[in-house]
């Protein structure tokens, strides 16, 4: 699966747009990660607890968006975005969308 935030692909054509593809996730705080996150907050420095789960919600939708585009015909995604938003006090999505194509 070719994935790509531009909206062609140099060298492939386009044969037909199957349209919008998307995964996503929604991911809670841990009790554990926010008592390290807020002795990490007073000190300064990368809160890497939630660096980490923020990586992993990211793959889990890019997954589900991939899962999606197949199921569908597609065999790449051109114009690929993230977007997060939060749902409930301490727990955000991640959204991973696209145009899903299929390539000659």
């Amino acid at each position: 699966m070719i994935i790509t935030t531009s909206e062609q692909i140099e060298g492939k054509n386009i044969a037909r747009t199957v349209g919008l593809v998307r995964g996503s996730t929604i991911r809670a705080r841990h009790l554990g990660r926010d008592i390290m996150a807020g002795l990490r907050g007073m000190v300064g420095g990368e809160i890497k607890e939630y660096t980490k789960m923020m990586a992993e919600a990211r793959e889990q939708a890019l997954q589900r968006m991939i899962e999606d585009a197949e199921k569908q015909g597609a065999n790449a995604v051109i114009g690929m975005r993230f977007t997060t938003s939060m749902v409930m006090q301490n727990a955000s999505e991640v959204l991973a969308y696209g145009t899903g194509v299929v390539l000659e």
